[in-house]
């Protein structure tokens, strides 16, 4: 299977992101009873990066036989934390200025958004690039 072009892969991509807060706000929702929000928050990134990695690997980057599948989903991992600090930081910054019930879903909205630009250059560039490119 060879990866799509690049305007049907950045949309791929952001269908997966998608997917990815959908993942990210439901396991939110679901520890912060117990973890807090905050810690919450990296239980849920971790589940969202794991379901966007699946996806990505399959449809977005085509990705065909790795040499080693937990290699690529901890560079996977590692290429995202760029993004993840960047989604983190906004999401905090949006629960200590924004109070309400919907606050932790607009954090992970608006960190979502924040991080993408540097997640997909990560992910396209550092764990799916083409083989035999350095």
């Amino acid at each position: 299977m060879s990866a799509p072009g690049g305007g049907r892969r950045l949309l791929l991509f952001a269908l997966a992101g998608t997917v990815g807060f959908v993942v990210d706000a439901g396991v939110l929702y679901a520890l912060a009873p117990w973890l807090g929000w905050y810690a919450a928050r990296v239980a849920s990134f971790l589940a969202a990066a794991t379901a966007t990695w699946l996806i990505n690997r399959r449809y977005t980057f085509a990705v065909e036989r790795p040499p080693s599948l937990w290699r690529e989903y901890l560079a996977y991992l590692g290429a995202m934390l760029g993004g993840a600090a960047v989604n983190y930081a906004v999401y905090a910054l949006v629960l200590q200025f924004v109070h309400g019930r919907g606050a932790a879903l607009l954090g992970v909205a608006l960190g979502s958004l924040a991080g993408m630009a540097v997640n997909y250059l990560s992910a396209r560039h550092l764990v799916f690039r083409p083989r035999g490119r350095h």
